[in-house]
Parts: structure tokens; sequence; C-alpha cells
């Protein structure tokens, strides 16, 4: 048997190669970040050619530095930010414009006037989803509009859509499969919440030619995908969503199981087996990651989680590293009064507010440095726990334990702060790195690495366990100021 299992992590700030052994632990790890645009206010960008160079040369560094030869590779799993819209030429593979990001907000006018138009409930009951710039299809939209030629070329095939995981096993197969998976395809619009399958009304609703789709998938399958490295074939067995990655790779593979991630953004899932559970709270149904037959979620998404760190760091300059916040968010007793609500791309679950905007509240003559970084850093955990509010609701059931992940999920202070507001333990694995982990679980179970998901349940570990400390009044009472701060944050730019 070949000795590892290598993953693709593509996130939204950074691209990362990683290899697994059969014990689950990282062997080796190489990361590159790569530049944002932003060409106007809510307008967010990349460049998908810069992406695939970063990936490309963390995948190089990866096996250099484990010494690794493709022979010794198994097999290659993709996970990836999601929503996120490339648009290609297929026979040169070339992109003909940047991608365009997630939390890009430029289709709200789009989205409200289908919304004004009556076209949601419709829009939720086929795809799961609401109708938010935050999903692909109003961005490719978008570009089909906005590029000259660009509809006329992808009515007649010439050009290829795709979120980031299609972009990626385009360009590392040589330009030989376009393809996505159940989890990316369910966030784009565009997908048949029950039969997995691209939709027919909403491609008419949104003006989308089939002819630049890609051929939906398995998130897990041996299914002739191939990766070119070094010269060598390699089975290229999963492609996965990043928080549908997160939430395998965390082993929450039974109904009522969750977990939250911490990354640029927060996102909290909760498994909920073979049939959609359709909120009821503004949360979102969603595929989780499928090996056969569909499997289902319920998902609510935060825009700005640990990004308000890295707007410290960069846009107000309060640290240098990131890692540095903790210290100066714990250097205060409390946080002084002040909230924080990082609406800098609008407001995501539950809320769905693409004209909120960032807003700082309860500001005295006394507020420092510190107040305002604690404050910030308590904005991820408030925002997450609306989120946890209405999955209990959708649910029926109360949350045992949160598991989470993500880089911010290292933060004490934070995880501490987050079991206080939730009033159930948050569980912190011994590998945060659950997304990429993810995609090499489903990437090896394709290939028999792995013989089984009991054999992934099995290597789950906890590193710390936070029980929650504040009294559910005191909690609440927070939750009550931190609504307020919210609601002053809402509609801000709608003009």
């Amino acid at each position: 048997m070949s000795r590892y299992i290598l993953a693709l992590d593509q996130g939204t700030t950074s691209s990362r190669s990683m290899l697994f052994d059969t014990d689950g632990r990282i062997v080796a790890v190489a990361q590159r970040e790569f530049t944002q645009h932003f060409p106007a206010p809510g307008e967010v960008e990349h460049d998908a050619e810069e992406i695939w160079a970063t990936q490309s040369a963390t995948l190089d560094e990866v096996m250099k530095t484990a010494g690794v030869t493709p022979g010794d590779i198994a097999a290659v799993g993709i996970t990836n930010q999601r929503e996120t819209t490339v648009l290609w030429d297929r026979a040169t593979g070339t992109p003909i414009a940047r991608a365009i990001v997630w939390q890009d907000r430029r289709t709200a006018d789009l989205c409200a006037e289908l919304r004004e138009a009556g076209h949601e409930p419709m829009v939720s009951a086929r795809t799961g989803l609401l109708l938010d710039p935050y999903f692909s299809g109003t961005k490719l939209a978008w570009l089909l509009d906005s590029i000259p030629g660009a509809r006329g070329r992808a009515e007649r095939g010439e050009l290829c859509f795709g979120t980031i995981d299609s972009w990626l096993t385009f360009k590392i197969s040589g330009g030989r499969h376009h393809v996505t998976d159940v989890s990316n395809a369910s966030r784009t619009l565009l997908l048949n919440l029950g039969t997995g399958e691209w939709d027919e009304p909403m491609l008419d609703l949104l003006r989308i030619p089939r002819a630049c789709l890609p051929t939906v998938r398995p998130s897990s399958a041996d299914d002739g995908l191939r990766a070119r490295i070094g010269g060598v074939d390699v089975p290229l067995t999963a492609l996965a969503g990043d928080q549908q990655s997160a939430l395998f790779g965390q082993a929450c593979l039974e109904p009522g199981m969750a977990k939250n991630t911490y990354g640029t953004g927060c996102f909290m899932l909760m498994h909920t087996g073979a049939a959609p559970l359709m909120s009821k709270h503004r949360l979102l149904t969603t595929l989780a990651c499928s090996l056969g037959p569909l499997q289902y979620a319920i998902e609510g998404s935060v825009f700005v989680g640990g990004a308000v760190v890295q707007w410290l760091r960069d846009g107000l300059g309060f640290v240098k590293h990131a890692s540095e916040i903790e210290a100066l968010a714990t250097s205060v007793p409390d946080h002084g009064g002040v909230y924080v609500v990082p609406a800098f791309t609008g407001l995501g679950s539950p809320h769905w507010d693409p004209f909120a905007r960032g807003a700082i509240a309860g500001i005295t003559r006394g507020t420092t440095r510190g107040h305002i970084a604690r404050a910030s850093l308590e904005s991820i955990a408030f925002q997450s726990a609306e989120l946890l509010q209405a999955m209990q609701l959708d649910a029926g059931r109360p949350l045992r334990e949160l598991r989470v992940d993500g880089g911010a999920a290292r933060n004490d202070f934070l995880m501490q702060f987050q079991a206080d507001l939730l009033g159930v333990p948050v569980v912190r694995p011994a590998i945060t790195e659950t997304t990429a982990l993810g995609a090499a679980y489903l990437a090896g179970l394709a290939v028999g690495y792995w013989n089984s998901t009991d054999a992934i349940t099995a290597q789950w570990r906890v590193d710390r366990r936070f029980e929650p400390r504040l009294s559910r009044d005191e909690a609440a009472g927070r939750m009550r100021e931190w609504a307020k701060a919210v609601e002053r944050s809402r509609g801000w730019a709608a003009g």
C-alpha cells in the first residue's frame, strides 16, 4: 500500500497541501498566502491563476519536504472555499475574469429583485438556500451578463463554470476533468436538493446555460479522476466543500452531531441524516459529504469570523501577528461595555442582510485597544451562538457538545467564551486541521486506505474540553446587548 494521502486545502486567504498517514496524523504541510482584491466596497476577488500557482507550489513543497514520490501517494483529495466562482476558457484553461469570492456582495440588488418578485420560497424549496449574494449562481449570472460575449460562449460550451474544486481539478488533471461534487454543487443555487442534480427551474430563473456546468459526482469515489503529479497519474478520489469536509473530519457522521469551524468566516453544521431538514429559522439546508446515498446537514454561516483578527492586524495595526491578539484581549478584565459587529461584507445567518456594515458600539473615553480586541474576539462567539440557537430550534433537540476546528479554535479565550455563551461543552480535537483531514479521509476511503467510517471515528481524539462557566442569566444578558449592537449595523448600505 502507498504510504500517504495527499490533501489539497484551498482556503480564502491561503493554499495548503498536507500529507496524512494511516493514523490520520499530519506528516508534512506547506502553505502559501495569496492576494485579496477589493475593487470596490462590498466586492472581493481572487486571481484564479494565483490560486492554482500557490496550490501547485505547496504540493511540490510538501512532497519535497517529506521526501515523497508520486508512487507514495495512494490518493488525492481536494477541499476548498465553496461559493467562490470561476469562469474560464475550456480550450485554453485561462480564466476570463477574476474569481468572485463568496464574501462578495455585488449581486445584492439582483437578489433583492428576485426576492421582491416572490421567487425565494421556490428557491428555498428546491435548493435549501436563500436568495443571497453569498451563493455562486448570481455571481455566475453577473459574470455572464457583464463580460462581452460571455453568455454566447457559455451557451456554446466554450466556457467552464466552477467553484474552486472544479478549477483545481481541471488544472491538476491537465484539462481532462470538469467536475464538482454534491457538497460544492449544493452551494450554487443551481442544484436540486432532493435529486443531487442540476435543477432546470433554477437554471431558467438565473439564465444559466447547462453547457458551462461541471458534472456532479459523489464526494468520495474512485471513478476515473486522475491528478497529474510529477508526470504520474494519481487517483483523485475526493472533492468536498471545506465546511462539509470539516464535518466529516470531525467524525460528525450521525444525525444531531455538530461542528463549528473558525476560519476566515465561521460555519456551523449539524448532520441531519438521509433526509433534508428544511430550516424554519433562516439557516441553510445543504448536502453533506456523500459516499453513495445523499446525506444532509443544516448550516449557519458567519461571514467574518477569524477575518476580524486580520482586520485588527492589517487594518488597524493593533498587533503584528495574529497570535498576539489573545494576549491583547486578555490584557483587560472585561469587554468594557464594547461590542464589535464585524459586518464588513454584510451579515450571514440568521439575518441575511447584505446591506449591513461593521459597527463598534459602547465606546467611552476609557475604551482601549484591549477592549476593542476583546470585543472583536467575542463577536466571533456571539455570531456563532446565534447560529446554535437557531439550529437547536430547527433540530428540535438540544446539542450535547460542539466540536470546533479551524485556526481561531486554538484561541483558548475564544473557546471558553464560546462555551460560556452556548451553555454546552466546546470540544477541541487533537487535530484542528479537520478540513484537510476530512478530504484525506474521503480520498482514502475510496481506495481502501481506510476500510470504514468506523476506523475514522476511532481516530478522533480530544485535545481540550471547555465547560461553560457563565450563568444562563448572564449569558442571556450578553446576547441581548449583542442583539442591540447588531440592530444598529443593519441596512447601513441600503441607500
